[in-house]
């Protein structure tokens, strides 16, 4: 059998992940990114600059753009960056609360090369989800989305969050997401990041609860036949130190057009504000392999309050003259 690839293997990302905002419309409580309606960051991409980076992606030749956020949908030239993109090849998948797709964004979107749209939808009922993710979009407006998607053909998925507040909806979600049309039923465990790593204490299900939960969840699939289950292995501390083994051949490139290695890690070794993004790729694959990431996800293990720099972005010194 040959052997597994690695980054250095490939000579450009299989796929991006782009947050393109900070800014959404909610406090939610299980926010990896801390976003906000006043969260945006000061020094944002702005249109002329992120199409830039657009038509870069699409001239690499970059087979897949993930975007999430904040809410990409809120960015007002959010429609020429999916337009540059699906024009240029790149098929899209948007990350999102559902509040503005409308039917007329639907049809847009059913125009262009998207391969799949998430909503996040945090329960079963208005109650629980609208709790969880006070002053964003309502829960009529996220399974009105997931039902308009999936009627037009285009691929909806409905993101469960689980916490100790919303477990015991975990299959009456799916039950719902099965009536919504949905392709498929997203989840898994909750990560120990931005507020709900600060709310860890309140709002972390137990992991016997949590593994309660995937067992009703795969009994009620196998049942009812319904959209395909996509439930994450790992919870954060296992996830990088898989990917510190096996780093994935992406780029995540936030809000001011730094590049990171990963959501969970601080260290942003490009910048495409200054650099193309085979540049970018480059500075990418070397800082995975330097000491720097190396000793930080090793303390990671025992000093798990290392994560709270996780939206940080922190340069990677050792890699500095051999990318210069």
């Amino acid at each position: 059998m040959p052997p597994a690839a690695s980054i250095e293997d490939f000579s450009a990302p299989l796929f991006v992940a782009w947050q393109l905002t900070n800014r959404c419309t909610g406090h939610c409580l299980a926010c990896c990114e801390e976003s906000g309606p006043d969260k945006a960051w000061s020094d944002e991409l702005n249109r002329e600059e992120a199409l830039r980076v657009a038509r870069q992606i699409a001239e690499a030749r970059i087979p897949y753009a993930a975007f999430g956020g904040g809410e990409p949908m809120a960015v007002p030239h959010v429609w020429e960056v999916f337009e540059t993109l699906s024009d240029g090849g790149v098929a899209i998948k948007i990350e999102t609360d559902g509040g503005r797709l409308d039917d007329a964004a639907v049809e847009r979107l059913a125009a262009m090369r998207v391969d799949n749209v998430q909503v996040s939808v945090d329960g079963a009922t208005a109650e629980i989800h609208e709790t969880l993710r006070p002053g964003a979009a309502s829960f009529a407006a996220a399974t009105g989305a997931l039902r308009r998607l999936s009627a037009r053909g285009v691929p909806a998925e409905w993101v469960f969050v689980p916490n100790s507040r919303n477990l015991h909806e975990g299959v009456a979600a799916y039950e719902l997401a099965t009536e919504l049309g949905c392709s498929v039923f997203v989840t898994g465990p909750l990560m120990r990041l931005g507020r709900a790593a600060l709310a860890w204490d309140s709002l972390a299900p137990s992991p016997a609860d949590w593994a309660a939960t995937v067992e009703a969840l795969e009994a009620r699939a196998a049942a009812i036949g319904g959209p395909r289950l996509a439930i994450y292995p790992w919870d954060i501390e296992r996830e990088i130190q898989c990917r510190l083994e096996s780093p994935q051949a992406m780029i995540l490139i936030v809000p001011n057009g730094r590049v990171k290695l990963l959501n969970a890690l601080p260290f942003a070794p490009g910048d495409l504000r200054r650099q193309s993004i085979m540049d970018v790729w480059r500075s990418y694959q070397l800082a995975w392999r330097s000491r720097e990431v190396a000793d930080f996800v090793a303390r990671c293990r025992s000093e798990l309050g290392l994560l709270r720099h996780a939206n940080e972005t922190w340069p990677v010194p050792s890699i500095a003259a051999e990318i210069a």
